[in-house]
């Protein structure tokens, strides 16, 4: 199956909004909690990453496929962007895990 580049710049692009949110409306990730950081940014900041190490990824492969980039720059995005995605799925694996743990609690 082959994606064609607009379909994943449409994809990332979709991302950012989802990462951006709602400006007028307040968001209760984004408070600020006394004494630590703050959670909702910490995702976010997490997701932006992923976002531009694909963008990166798909920039090496064009580079690469119009001759001005190399097979190493293509091969170490690519590694680089499946990190962190594995990453980032890993945490959201272990968020669902403890709000399933939470829900389990009696009250």
């Amino acid at each position: 199956m082959v994606v064609p580049f607009s379909a994943a710049s449409a994809a990332y692009g979709q991302a950012q909004k989802l990462i951006s949110g709602n400006k007028g409306v307040p968001n209760p990730l984004e408070q600020q909690a006394p004494g630590g950081a703050d959670f909702g940014n910490l995702v976010k900041e997490a997701l932006n990453s992923v976002v531009e190490s694909g963008k990166k990824s798909d920039q090496a492969g064009l580079d690469m496929i119009n001759g001005k980039g190399s097979v190493v720059d293509m091969v170490t995005a690519v590694s680089e962007t499946e990190m962190a995605m594995q990453s980032l799925v890993s945490v959201r694996d272990k968020v669902i895990s403890a709000y399933e743990e939470i829900m389990r609690m009696p009250i």
